[in-house]
């Protein structure tokens, strides 16, 4: 396995790390589920960064906030990730999430290339509008838009549950296609939101979109205390 994981921390440098502009060696992670259904179309590796602007009242994730939280990871670490879930998991792409993913707009545009040469899908959510990233013509922003195939948009308003949508929070956000990856008809849109739990030694980690009603339950929940 070391091996491997060698080799594909070369080739990430290789392809990667070549000619870009501004590279960033890290990334400021709050959590990683390297297989889940319930962050986008199919199988996806989903990256949650540490640290967001905004402070959407009734935010799924408030622990992601502060940008004093969170795990440093090396962007080659990251991306060997990626490469182990798409041949031991059969993801079909990834999912970015946060906090903010354009608050690590460099990180991320790493870490969507990288994925995306691998012919992986690139799935974003940010509380931006496309609008917004585009006004402030920021070099990384831009770019990695570039790399993306679904873009999901907008503060979280939770005055507006979206309960047509899969995956989306609010009415007022917007799901933007820059690939024929996927659509707007495609059936899994139509399909209930999830929500997973999975144990791993003394830690509960939880993602998805839960139902209002589950969402006390679900903030009551706290990692498994260690035993003495």
């Amino acid at each position: 396995m070391s091996l491997i994981v060698t080799f594909q921390t070369e080739l990430f440098q290789e392809k990667s790390y070549n000619g870009m502009m501004n590279a960033i060696d890290d990334a400021v992670v709050a959590q990683i589920v390297p297989c889940t259904q319930a962050e986008g179309p199919g199988k996806r590796f989903a990256l949650w960064f540490q640290g967001c602007p905004f402070r959407c009242v009734g935010c799924c994730n408030p622990e992601f906030l502060s940008t004093q939280g969170g795990t440093k990871m090396a962007i080659g670490e990251l991306c060997n990730q990626i490469v182990r879930a798409h041949e031991e998991l059969g993801i079909e792409g990834i999912t970015l999430l946060g906090g903010e993913p354009f608050f690590q707009a460099g990180a991320a545009l790493q870490i969507a290339k990288f994925s995306q040469e691998r012919g992986l899908t690139v799935m974003i959510f940010t509380g931006n509008t496309l609008q917004e990233i585009k006004t402030r013509k920021n070099t990384e922003e831009i770019a990695l838009l570039q790399y993306c195939d679904i873009l999901v948009d907008g503060l979280y308003d939770a005055t507006q549950p979206d309960t047509e949508r899969r995956w989306i929070g609010s009415k007022n956000q917007q799901i933007h296609f820059f690939t024929d990856r996927y659509s707007s008809t495609d059936d899994y849109w139509k399909e209930r939101n999830t929500l997973e739990l999975r144990v791993v030694g003394q830690e509960i980690t939880i993602n998805g979109f839960p139902a209002p009603e589950w969402k006390p339950v679900w903030r009551k929940i706290k990692p498994i205390a260690p035993k003495n």
